[in-house]
């Protein structure tokens, strides 16, 4: 028999990425992301055309801005005429209240390139995510509910403000620019250069930082995944005495996504710098070479409306632009690469170790004991293959197992193995893939749903508890159950306490004023009187402790029957007849001294039980 982890947990760590390393943008990677953006950018050339002649209006806006400004101080109050000065000015006001309509008509082209990317994005991750789970190793994509919502609209939110950014200091610029040379040809000179070395050297800046954020993606999906599966395997973490391997995996990927993230504050620092060099460094070069611009004609009032160009125009849309395409365009990039990209074999996803693949499906069985000659076994297995979803990954695979009438198997094994399913498969509450199960020699198909329910019982994890009395919780299996049998099942679970808090038996029971551990008493006192000769337990004790939990399975393995139980604790396995260890990649099913020589993983549950209780 093979096992591997519920829902496809673990992959072969030949395919998965290291923990934390970055997954490089590649020239390849940018060349189809840019490819896939020119193309869905020139089927909508007429939103771009009205969305341009919007923008072409706030050129103009910015080179009167800067223009007024200086001919108010030239021919009006440097020579002065305050009227001619005040007139100019209120010009510029009126550049500026006529800024509103302009930005209502950029805003109003911008969904018709927005909503578009969104909803092409949206179908590209549907069809990823159902390829993802019917194609290849048929492992299921994780993180189809991220793209879908959150990482599709911060892709529509990044490339709005990507365009508004884009489309604001194109046009700002030239309008700027055109002003500069209007008022004085030399500005030029002074201006242009360290404004086209800051956007060179943050341009040289772009594909690192792209970099470095998917790298601080990846790091923080780290993270969220290592706490998923320290969370899920709790349990199995304490029982197996493995704190620190897991500790050290969680730490680090925690010091991964803190070292990704300090990368990312470290380009941060490269555009700061890129917006003074383009963008503040003109203004400190203006000042200094003022002497010299006034030996060559250059006006004072020219001179003020080319740092009104700067200060109120350039600098503003410049550091705009740096902003978000250091941070939003990065963004947009990685989520780009990642809902385009092609649709991988497998998903990788950190589990507390590796499983390889499933073995083939000839694999032999390990864990049949064939029940004696003549007698008939209370569950059988026989070549069980269950998977959760078309093509995906096996939870059990090619398991056979006896189990004979009056017998007691308790079932061991970390969190996601296959415990819980194994029970359901038991029940005839889950029908295999392939293989056959059988209740007392038939198999369940066979069964009428009356007669399946009289042959077993399934206590879950979380019972249940409904308003009643007592009586009638205890009596929910057995209805027709004597009041003898019942004061019987009350003393062998020690239920008198509770049996006196709520009146009687006859008293009434309210679910929410009872802790798990009283429910699941009640749950168990009720499987004590089921007629049922099979008794299926998946953790029906956890909530219990040691002393508890011996004797509910006492009493349940008093009465005539079948006892399979998802083992909480190793002193539960401890008093089985036999114990089925699943790991993830084999089985083992023998006596305690059987296993302590055929299962690794049962002598370190073993060695750190025995840690325990010293």
């Amino acid at each position: 028999m093979t096992s591997v982890a519920d829902g496809g947990r673990t992959t072969d760590p030949k395919q998965r990425p290291p923990l934390g390393g970055p997954a490089p943008t590649t020239v390849r990677t940018s060349r189809r992301v840019l490819a896939s953006g020119r193309t869905f950018l020139g089927r909508r050339k007429g939103v771009l055309a009205r969305l341009a002649a919007w923008s072409a209006a706030e050129s103009a806006q910015t080179f009167l801005g800067g223009y007024c400004v200086a001919r108010s101080l030239d021919d009006g109050f440097l020579r002065g005429s305050t009227p001619a000065g005040l007139l100019w000015l209120a010009g510029a006001a009126v550049v500026i209240a006529f800024g509103a309509p302009v930005v209502r008509g950029v805003f109003s082209q911008l969904p018709h390139l927005t909503e578009p990317l969104r909803d092409h994005l949206v179908r590209r991750s549907v069809v990823r995510a159902l390829r993802a789970a019917t194609v290849g190793r048929g492992i299921a994509d994780t993180t189809a509910v991220s793209r879908l919502t959150s990482q599709t609209e911060i892709a529509r939110d990044s490339f709005a403000g990507l365009v508004l950014a884009a489309r604001s200091f194109v046009f700002v610029a030239v309008g700027a620019l055109v002003g500069l040379m209007s008022l004085a040809p030399q500005f030029l000179l002074i201006v242009c250069p360290p404004l086209v070395l800051g956007i060179a050297l943050f341009s040289s800046s772009l594909r690192p930082m792209a970099r470095a954020q998917h790298r601080y993606l990846d790091a923080d999906e780290a993270v969220g995944r290592r706490a998923e599966v320290t969370r899920t395997a709790l349990r199995d973490i304490v029982a197996c005495g493995s704190h620190e391997p897991t500790t050290a995996r969680n730490r680090r990927a925690i010091e991964e996504a803190a070292a990704a993230q300090r990368a990312l504050a470290r380009w941060a620092a490269v555009r700061t710098l890129s917006v003074a060099t383009a963008g503040q460094l003109p203004v400190f070069l203006l000042l200094a070479a003022t002497p010299w611009l006034l030996g060559q004609g250059v006006t004072a009032g020219a001179l003020v409306g080319a740092l009104t160009y700067i200060f109120q125009a350039l600098l503003p849309a410049l550091h705009t632009l740096m902003t978000v395409l250091g941070a939003a365009g990065a963004r947009l990039f990685v989520i780009l690469d990642r809902l385009t990209g092609p649709v991988p074999d497998s998903t990788a996803v950190f589990d507390l170790q590796p499983a390889p693949d499933p073995p083939s499906a000839t694999t032999p069985g390990v864990c049949v004991h064939p029940p004696a000659a003549g007698a008939t076994a209370a569950l059988e297995l026989r070549r069980v293959r269950v998977a959760y979803g078309p093509g995906g990954r096996a939870v059990l695979d090619d398991l056979d197992l006896t189990v004979e009438d009056g017998e007691h198997i308790a079932v061991v094994g970390p969190s996601g193995i296959g415990k819980s399913t194994l029970l359901q498969v038991a029940a005839g509450l889950l029908t295999p893939d392939r293989g056959e199960v059988r209740l007392s020699g038939r198999p369940v198909g066979r069964h009428p749903s009356s007669e399946l329910a009289a042959l077993r019982t399934l206590i879950p994890q979380e019972a249940y508890i409904f308003s009643g009395t007592l009586m009638d919780n205890l009596r929910y299996l057995r209805p027709d159950a004597r009041r003898s049998d019942v004061d019987g099942s009350v003393r062998a679970l020690s239920l008198e306490p509770l049996v006196e808090r709520v009146g009687g038996l006859d008293g009434p029971v309210r679910p929410d004023a009872l802790s798990l551990g009283e429910r699941q008493l009640i749950a168990l006192a009720r499987a004590c009187l089921s007629p049922a000769p099979l008794m299926l337990l998946d953790e029906a004790t956890c909530h219990l402790d040691p002393v508890a939990e011996a004797r509910a399975e006492h009493a349940l393995r008093a009465r005539s029957g079948t006892l399979v139980v998802v083992a909480h604790r190793l002193s539960s396995a401890l008093r089985a007849d036999r114990i089925l260890v699943l790991d993830g990649t084999h089985a083992r099913c023998g006596t305690h001294e059987e296993l302590l020589v055929r299962s690794p993983l049962y002598r370190d549950l073993v060695g750190h039980w025995n840690d325990i209780q010293r």
